[in-house]
């Protein structure tokens, strides 16, 4: 089923990009629930499981489902492109108790006695969402979050330079498979259905790690907004040093895993053949198999043509 906004001029000129610790926070409850989807997240997931024994996070878990709808005032959408989550926080805490009822409802839950109990008393029921997510922010996420920042801002930054070098078709082109772009419409496919005007709104884009696999779509009464998988997301978690991708190298070839594990930024046949010592034809040559394996993808931005790994290629280099 799809999700479809439609488009004014007014609305492009107002596309914007923002990021959120909230959407993050919220995000990375399903690596709790479903860590085999997220295996991208499990060095995280070692790092904080132990800490989180003992720390109660019954409210949140029956909110947060697997998978599935999540209510939308846990999430709400970033009113700045540089949210605090302090301020974010805060606006979850002030949700009224009837949008937080009509919300909750909608979920579907393995925990239905703990929803109960919130329906009793939504007011409350927001209160203990709140402190739940405070407490989990400090032992779990806080400490991670300039790392998780540093992956969204280096996201931003190639999306606005891909959309000044080629336009809104050329940004919704690579964004993710579930998005296209036709003409004056912007479709997702999601799990539920919706064809709207985005009404002179524009459209909030939000990168996040912790989304990936997927896309997330909110709209009315909410400002529209689209949560897709960052760029790099597979790197979130490595060291930075560059590793000897020995067990890649025996999968696909020693020289292609060296041009793979050399995509953590996009980059062209010129610079990555001066990086490896290669003849660009050579590079050129790795670059179409990769390609064609769908590990690599190639976008031109002006006269340069560059190559990124995909989220498939991503997940093959981050295990180097």
């Amino acid at each position: 089923m799809p999700v479809e906004w439609r488009f004014t001029p007014e609305d492009v000129a107002r596309l914007r990009f923002a990021f959120s610790p909230m959407w993050e926070l919220v995000a990375s409850l399903r690596v709790l629930r479903a860590p085999g989807r997220h295996s991208l997240h499990l060095p995280w997931l070692r790092a904080v499981g132990p800490r989180l024994r003992e720390v109660d996070l019954t409210d949140l878990f029956a909110l947060v489902p697997a998978s599935g709808y999540i209510p939308d005032f846990l999430t709400p959408p970033p009113d700045t492109p540089l949210p605090d989550f302090a301020a974010e926080l805060e606006r979850v805490r002030a949700t009224p108790p009837d949008t937080a009822y009509e919300e909750m409802v909608w979920v579907q839950t393995p925990d239905p006695a703990a929803l109960r109990r919130f329906a009793d008393d939504p007011a409350e029921g927001v209160r203990r969402v709140a402190d739940q997510l405070r407490e989990y922010w400090t032992i779990a996420f806080e400490e991670f979050w300039p790392s998780i920042r540093a992956l969204l801002e280096a996201d931003v930054m190639w999306r606005a330079r891909t959309l000044a070098a080629g336009g809104v078709r050329e940004l919704f082109a690579d964004l993710h498979p579930d998005v296209a772009w036709h003409g004056d419409r912007l479709v997702t496919v999601k799990n539920c259905a919706y064809d709207g005007d985005l009404g002179g709104d524009g459209l909030v884009l939000v990168p996040s790690a912790f989304s990936w696999p997927d896309v997330w779509v909110m709209y009315e009464p909410y400002l529209p907004m689209l949560c897709y998988p960052a760029r790099g997301v597979g790197t979130l978690w490595s060291d930075g040093t560059s590793c000897t991708p020995e067990a890649l190298a025996a999968l696909i070839g020693r020289t292609r895993a060296q041009v793979l594990t050399a995509l953590a930024e996009p980059g062209s046949t010129t610079r990555l053949a001066r990086r490896l010592g290669l003849t660009p034809g050579a590079v050129s040559q790795h670059l179409a198999v990769l390609s064609d394996a769908g590990l690599v993808a190639r976008r031109r931005l002006g006269r340069e043509v560059l190559y990124r790994r995909t989220p498939v290629g991503e997940s093959l280099a981050a295990v180097c």
